[in-house]
């Protein structure tokens, strides 16, 4: 299934869903998404990869990076080009982590450097991006530490890779030790490179977990949500560095199952998911002076929601609920960043990674 630009409104996005699926089956569906009605078109459905948990798309909206998370001797990233016009996907190369389940991808807004968190491999793997949009070989940075005899943090675990607003550095949050490790970017050429940071590391309070980071749209704080603890910590950002302010609970049943973080584009209101027990979206209201977070309400998901998006308008929060095989279409109440559900469900198998273009 296909469309043609002329056939798309300006109110309209890409949607792409990513679903953990096996390499026969689809794993990447492609939507058309209306940004004023909450509605959903099937476009394209793609094959040949198996779990591809999580997508990068180039600012340029031309090439879609895609982890596929599974084992050391299998775990990749796939490189795509993306006809905008004909709503299709081309694979254009693939190249392997050498660090096993890679299960976050983050790519520059040149198109320089694609970098993947991998959780089992304990490590981050980047890879230099030729002017074609293909993936060159990874060069894998390794981390140690850990607690001996933990279930969750006796080594290494990178969960998530993002950069600094302005792009200057580069972070990695490890799970497994209550780090983020800090990188500076490097321009070299055509090229991007990376240089370990001063300091090379944040500690964090142990047993933490730290996965999913967000800067606010002023770039003066970050968010960070922490699975193990349930919490989200306000960090005060200035020159690359992390300053920690507040930390509040966005798991109330502290079941260690907290998932994924993002802010509404106006900068007011912040989401968390939670997964494991009483499955569901915890919102805050952010202080437009200080950055800190007041707890506002709860909003129950189908199970699992592991990841959820915003649209760039503000009035809509899609969760993608793994376990109950379908992407949810909340609106957002612009007074109150209260969440509705619209009831315009998207059925699609094991969901986990939801992207606009």
């Amino acid at each position: 299934m296909a469309f043609t630009a002329c056939a798309q409104k300006e109110s309209e996005l890409y949607l792409f869903v990513g679903s953990y699926a096996d390499a026969a089956d689809t794993g990447i569906s492609l939507y058309r998404f209306n940004t004023d009605t909450g509605a959903a078109t099937l476009v394209k459905e793609v094959s040949g990869i198996q779990d591809p948990s999580y997508q990068a798309i180039s600012r340029d909206g031309k090439f879609v990076y895609s982890v596929s998370e599974t084992g050391e001797s299998d775990a990749k990233v796939c490189a795509y080009s993306f006809d905008k016009d004909a709503g299709t996907l081309t694979l254009l190369n693939e190249q392997k982590t050498e660090g096993s389940a890679p299960c976050y991808i983050w790519v520059d807004s040149q198109r320089r450097m694609a970098v993947t968190a991998n959780y089992n491999g304990g490590s981050i793997s980047v890879f230099p991006i030729s002017a074609d949009g293909t993936l060159q070989p990874a060069k894998v940075y390794a981390y140690e530490g850990g607690t001996p005899g933990s279930e969750r943090q006796a080594v290494p675990h990178l969960h998530c890779v993002y950069a600094s607003p302005d792009e200057k550095y580069l972070y990695a949050n490890d799970l497994g030790t209550d780090r983020i490790y800090k990188y500076e970017l490097i321009a070299s050429g055509s090229g991007l490179n990376l240089k370990e940071g001063e300091p090379a590391s944040f500690s964090l309070p142990a047993g933490e977990g730290p996965r999913h980071t967000v800067f606010h749209p002023n770039g003066k704080r970050a968010y960070l949500i922490s699975e193990l603890s349930g919490r989200v910590t306000v960090l005060d950002y200035d020159n690359g560095n992390f300053t920690p302010v507040q930390f509040i609970e966005a798991d109330t049943l502290h079941v260690s199952g907290s998932a994924d973080i993002h802010i509404t584009p106006d900068g007011r209101f912040l989401y968390a998911s939670n997964r494991l027990k009483g499955d569901g979206i915890a919102i805050f209201s952010i202080d437009p002076a200080d950055g800190k977070l007041t707890k506002t309400g709860y909003q129950l998901t189908g199970i699992h929601p592991r990841n959820f998006i915003i649209t760039p308008n503000g009035k809509y929060l899609l969760c993608a609920c793994r376990d109950s095989n379908v992407v949810q279409v909340f609106e957002i109440d612009p007074q109150t960043g209260l969440l509705k559900d619209t009831g315009k469900d998207i059925k699609v198998d094991k969901p986990v990674c939801l992207k606009f273009k």
